[in-house]
């Protein structure tokens, strides 16, 4: 392999590495400003699509210890990588498939395990990461404020049948108490 086509491929293999996720995608069908336009929704992300050769992401692939994916690496292929979550990229890359009718998803790599299109497409369905996090949180918390109203309730129950009690016999309430 010529040292420029090598250096291809150690970048590559290096940003597989960094990146937590890959999505393989099909840009057969995109033009230029498609293309573009995915590239300004993945940045905020912290995505980055790239447009490179099946032989150098096989290389790349098996050189960053990535399982073996050969046989769904045909046609023109752009991979989409980022350094963050996987779940917004796969919503943008969804939203943006289903708007443009192009860059169809191939496959999806997530801590070197394989996902099907279905796979990622169940991704992009869940809600964002803040989001799962506060219903994480409700969900912890909620045993917790059932045990404080639990126990505060003989307390609380005291307190109104004594307050009954003094109304009943015609006492103001903080006579009573």
């Amino acid at each position: 392999m010529r040292p420029e086509k090598a250096d291809i491929v150690a970048d590559l293999s290096e940003k597989l590495n960094r990146s937590p996720f890959m999505l393989v995608t099909d840009y057969q069908r995109m033009k230029v400003d498609q293309f573009s336009e995915l590239r300004n929704r993945l940045a905020p992300a912290g995505a980055e699509v790239r447009v490179v050769k099946n032989s150098f992401l096989r290389r790349a692939m098996s050189g960053s210890g990535l399982p073996d994916v050969a046989e769904q690496l045909s046609g023109q292929t752009a991979i989409v990588m980022g350094e963050k979550d996987v779940a917004p990229v796969a919503k943008i890359l969804k939203t943006f498939a289903a708007e443009f009718k192009v860059a169809a998803l191939k496959i999806g790599v997530v801590d070197k395990s394989v996902l099907s299109t279905k796979d990622v497409e169940a991704l992009a369905e869940l809600p964002s990461r803040d989001v799962l996090l506060a219903q994480l949180l409700g969900l912890l918390l909620s045993p917790m404020s059932q045990l404080a109203r639990l126990l505060n309730e003989p307390g609380a129950s005291l307190a109104r049948l004594l307050n009954a009690k003094a109304e009943k016999e015609g006492k103001p309430a903080e006579a009573a108490a």
